[in-house]
């Protein structure tokens, strides 16, 4: 039996029950190929099921505000890919006339659609023969042919993409590549692969040259950035004072504390002497300070700091940084990074 054939034998006893496995609907597959970018399933399955709830159709989603679609967001990181989403929805609606395109060459023009997305959407919606290849799929590939090119390489997109289209069963590629991918994610796992119980083993370049452990190879990831940050909070009579991120840095148009950014950690109290502190909020007294706390990001490491102040409001200025009181029973219309979530969730209850 040959490596595909095997492979979806196994995939048709194994395969989870996912929703986007039940419909050719490119628009719902478009939905959860995107929102489980970088994420795994049992993660984000919920936010897959909060979306389909909230928006059925590309022209729901296309009418929601970008604030409603980060806020629904919210949590799953990566918040240019639901700014992407907003504006692909609103191409289909404008150059597509609200039928979301379900061919890889109309795809691969929409905002935020890459190879693989539209690989997979033409795949699964129109059972066009287009491999595609992700995590799951370079890892069972590196493994089983014992290839050792680093798969976050330049290289690798095109040598394991090509392998994979010369192995996909054309008459069937939607259920091929499922099976690829499932495969992957639950038999040749990242960690602790289940070689034992596995049906390709015998012809297994990895496991037969005790390479399992090893391959795939990577190349060594960028080294990340520190930043450190002072975030001010302040509440006056049922309100919390609040800045708009704006555009060139992470979280763009997400909402977060008033911000003081300083080039290493500094103490709380060092910080509230400044020119820019006072400036931003006049004489303040520190009522409390909560951390260091740190947040990773793909390649920044967030340093931060909670300054919980008492000042009196009129003191502020709201002509710097987008500041702006808000009612503390707004901010859960608000899309936040988590960092800010986590916190307020916390101190406020």
């Amino acid at each position: 039996m040959s490596f595909i054939d095997e492979v979806i034998g196994w995939y048709l006893v194994n395969k989870r029950d996912l929703p986007w496995r039940n419909t050719t609907d490119p628009y719902i597959i478009w939905l959860s190929e995107i929102i489980l970018q970088q994420t795994r399933v049992e993660q984000g399955l919920p936010y897959f099921y909060r979306f389909a709830e909230k928006y059925p159709s590309v022209s729901e989603f296309a009418a929601a505000t970008e604030d409603e679609i980060l806020n629904l967001w919210q949590g799953l990181g990566y918040y240019s890919r639901g700014r992407n989403m907003h504006r692909t929805a609103q191409m289909v609606m404008e150059d597509h006339a609200g039928y979301f395109p379900k061919k890889y060459d109309e795809l691969i023009k929409l905002k935020g659609v890459g190879e693989y997305t539209a690989a997979a959407i033409s795949s699964f919606a129109a059972n066009e023969a287009k491999a595609v290849v992700d995590g799951n799929v370079f890892r069972l590939l590196a493994r089983y042919f014992g290839i050792e090119e680093p798969i976050n390489s330049p290289k690798a997109k095109r040598v394991f993409t090509a392998l994979a289209n010369e192995l996909i069963d054309e008459k069937n590629p939607a259920t091929s590549n499922q099976a690829l991918m499932e495969f992957g994610s639950l038999q040749c796992r990242p960690k602790n692969p289940l070689c034992g119980s596995c049906p390709l083993q015998p012809d297994c370049e990895a496991f037969k040259k005790g390479l399992t452990d090893i391959l795939p190879l990577k190349l060594k990831k960028q080294v990340s950035r520190n930043r450190y940050f002072s975030y001010v909070l302040l509440l006056s009579d049922g309100k919390i004072l609040l800045n708009k991120r704006g555009p060139n840095d992470i979280w763009q148009n997400l909402y977060e504390l008033p911000l003081i950014e300083t080039t290493e950690a500094e103490d709380a109290l060092n910080i509230v002497s400044t020119q820019g502190f006072r400036d931003m909020f006049g004489r303040a007294e520190i009522k409390s300070v909560y951390g260091p706390v740190r947040h990773v990001l793909s390649h920044q490491k967030i340093h931060a700091q909670f300054i919980v102040i008492d000042t009196i409001a009129g003191q502020v200025d709201l002509k710097k940084d987008s500041l702006f009181f808000a009612d503390i029973a707004q901010l859960e219309h608000l899309a936040q990074p988590k960092l800010i979530f986590s916190f307020l969730k916390k101190f406020l209850n």
